[in-house]
């Protein structure tokens, strides 16, 4: 399999989110990312992947990509859906807010776990996520 610097995977099924868990995993570790870090990507993307497919109504994809500055590796991932949106964003990142019955710790725990988070949401049209983390090049 050759190593892929770019990529984008739709979320339909719950098997999707497998998939992007497995597909970004591959993707860090042949980056150079130390473990650590992998196991904090997959976690965000296995949050927000979830998220998609239970939270949003609708289908969405997962775009990712490898970033390389000097001395750094980074990864930048995309998540967007076409469904209900999040009323309140400011709300939606506090910890242990939930509209699930969950601990609440989805997206507080995906802003702590990478280096970079931004949301834009529109209530009825949809959500994209975006999330980056760096580490030194290998």
């Amino acid at each position: 399999m050759a190593n892929q610097e770019a990529g984008e995977n739709p979320i339909k099924s719950e098997g999707d989110i497998v998939t992007c868990r497995k597909l970004i995993r591959n993707a860090a570790v042949a980056a150079g990312f130390g473990m650590t870090d992998v196991t904090r990507i997959v976690t965000a993307v296995s949050e927000l992947a979830r998220n998609v497919y239970v939270h949003s109504g609708s289908d969405g994809v997962m775009r990712w990509e490898i970033l390389h500055q000097p001395g750094q590796i980074g990864i930048h991932l995309e998540f967007e859906d076409y469904g209900k949106g999040i009323p309140d964003v400011d709300q939606a990142m506090e910890v242990g807010f939930t509209t699930a019955g969950t601990m609440g710790m989805g997206l507080s725990g995906v802003k702590r776990l990478m280096d970079d988070i931004n949301i834009k949401s529109e209530v009825g049209v949809g959500t994209t996520i975006t999330v980056e983390k760096w580490g030194r090049a290998k």
